[in-house]
């Protein structure tokens, strides 16, 4: 089975923080059975994609605005 490229990991996050506003990147590693580190890693390629990620006080994650 072929290993998911850092590329494929940034469409699903942004369609999981689509889905479902309001996760920590904490969340976001639960639900994809990812490390945290690795979405930590991968949540800055959102924005070089367009994809500007709002955060709020407690951490919680939505889109702000896909281009």
């Amino acid at each position: 089975m072929a290993r998911r490229t850092d590329g494929d990991r940034v469409a699903v996050i942004a369609d999981l923080i689509k889905e479902q506003p309001g996760l920590t990147p904490a969340g976001i590693a639960e639900a994809l059975g990812l490390d945290r580190s690795a979405v930590t890693r991968i949540l800055p390629a959102l924005e070089d994609q367009g994809i500007l990620l709002e955060e709020d006080e407690r951490g919680k994650l939505s889109l702000f605005r896909w281009w």
